[in-house]
């Protein structure tokens, strides 16, 4: 009855965790939808605002400091966009290993990064590889204003301005599709060109700037490297949530195959304790006799 009563402890606890992994489950869809509103909804702007940075920054008459390499430093600002809770499947993990690919590049492009890192995963992980952080964010979970965004953005403009830093970039997980999410690693400053991927040449496009070129500029560059940020985030957050629904119905399914297999082996260790008692009593009986 011993080898019974084990497995009918060892369902129960199984049977407490399913719970336990479906609820998170269902905390997780909910935040995923509210997140995915978010995310969406400031993606075509981002996109938008992005690509006009682009095109006139490729304008002659266009001249922003933002808009040119600024090689007075070595020094550079590699942002790292993690959770501060796990069970969210490879989440952290895939981050933290590109993490290390962007250091490596930015380190063999002759650039020295100062690390600045958003949740206590990766807080946690370079103090035990033992690499420094600059600045700590541990106080953004499901959401962050905007607010909060632009001081961070205007932080970075200013260095750059200054001459403090050669570039900055950040590296979150970039949302694709439920099934799809990469690490990526993305330029905020200087902001880059636009990519052409035409087939053949095409004439310059001329441009009537109204207001002037550094007034228009000096109203929209800002403007757009704060959204991008904000964007940034927006789509970690968001990934973080998938990655944790996604973990968290796995749980559920493979405690309710292990709940399955246990009640199979109690059933066989039930049958065969009873089958030994009846022989027990079979045997007695005709001993009896």
């Amino acid at each position: 009855m011993a080898k019974a009563r084990q497995i009918v402890k060892r369902r129960r606890a199984v049977q407490n965790i399913r719970k336990i992994t479906s609820t998170m489950q269902l905390i997780a869809t909910a935040r995923y939808q509210k997140c995915l509103q978010h995310a969406v909804a400031s993606r075509p702007y981002t996109n938008k605002i992005t690509e006009m940075i682009q095109t006139l920054g490729g304008q002659q008459a266009a001249d922003h400091p933002l808009l040119k390499p600024n090689e007075a430093e070595d020094n550079s600002i590699l942002l790292v966009i993690t959770s501060n809770r796990g069970l969210c499947g490879p989440y952290n993990g895939s981050m933290l290993r590109r993490m290390l690919e962007a250091r490596r590049e930015l380190a063999e492009a002759g650039l020295t990064p100062v690390m600045e890192v958003v949740g206590k995963k990766g807080l946690n992980y370079l103090k035990f590889l033992g690499i420094e952080v600059g600045e700590r964010i541990t106080d953004i979970e499901d959401r962050i204003g905007f607010e909060r965004v632009s001081e961070m953005a205007e932080r970075y403009m200013g260095m750059y301005q200054r001459n403090e830093v050669a570039r900055a970039d950040v590296l979150y997980m970039q949302f694709h599709s439920v099934g799809v999410q990469r690490p990526t690693l993305a330029q905020l400053l200087p902001i880059e060109p636009p990519k052409t991927e035409q087939t053949r040449p095409r004439a310059p496009v001329e441009f009537e700037f109204s207001p002037p070129p550094g007034e228009l500029l000096t109203r929209l560059i800002p403007e757009a490297v704060k959204i991008r940020l904000f964007q940034c985030f927006n789509d970690a957050i968001l990934c973080e949530q998938v990655a944790r629904m996604v973990a968290m119905k796995a749980a559920t399914d493979a405690a309710g195959d292990m709940t399955k297999f246990l009640t199979r082996q109690y059933n066989r260790a039930r049958q065969s304790q009873i089958t030994t008692e009846l022989a027990d009593i079979v045997g007695g009986a005709n001993a009896v006799a």
